[in-house]
């Protein structure tokens, strides 16, 4: 009797990360306003700008669009892994992969993710070179390369635990 009352408050206490989640909806939403600034301040220096300017700005839309888009995956799969099935019916605009990612397939997405907003860091890195250090590419490339080599041990170690199963 009492490890049936221990497990079902363990249980019920996944209900805890649900404000974290709802913490991460708040988040979306400043990045949107952030979006929303950039988007303005691109638009304001769009006449005189020169084409690296228009890539850096283009480059920042796609960084932030890239980090909602982490916060969403987090968002669903995080939910239905770790809290509670969303039951959404028959709704139409469900995207496939929100109920069928697995806390290894979330791992990898983020990580995913990482590497690309990383990679869009660097590459807004190389086209602003001149007013950088070669001390400061050096870490922006390490650090990349830190989220590429992690990235690709963490799906070695997933498949070679997904062989075994």
């Amino acid at each position: 009797m009492i490890s049936r009352i221990l497990e079902r408050f363990l249980f019920a206490s996944r209900w805890l990360l649900a404000p974290f989640y709802v913490g991460l909806v708040f988040a979306l939403f400043f990045l949107l306003i952030k979006a929303g600034e950039e988007v303005l301040h691109f638009a304001l220096i769009m006449p005189g700008a020169k084409e690296t300017d228009v890539i850096l700005g283009v480059l920042s839309l796609v960084d932030l669009t890239l980090t909602g888009s982490l916060i969403v995956i987090v968002i669903f799969s995080g939910y239905e892994n770790f809290v509670s099935k969303i039951d959404v019916g028959d709704h139409p605009d469900w995207p496939e992969w929100m109920a069928k990612i697995d806390f290894s397939g979330l791992k990898l997405k983020l990580l995913s993710s990482i590497v690309a907003i990383s990679g869009i860091q660097l590459l807004k890195s190389f086209m602003d070179i001149h007013n950088l250090t070669d001390r400061e590419l050096g870490w922006y490339v390490g650090i990349h390369m830190t989220f590429v080599i992690s990235g690709l041990l963490l799906a070695w170690t997933d498949r070679i635990s997904g062989e075994k199963h």
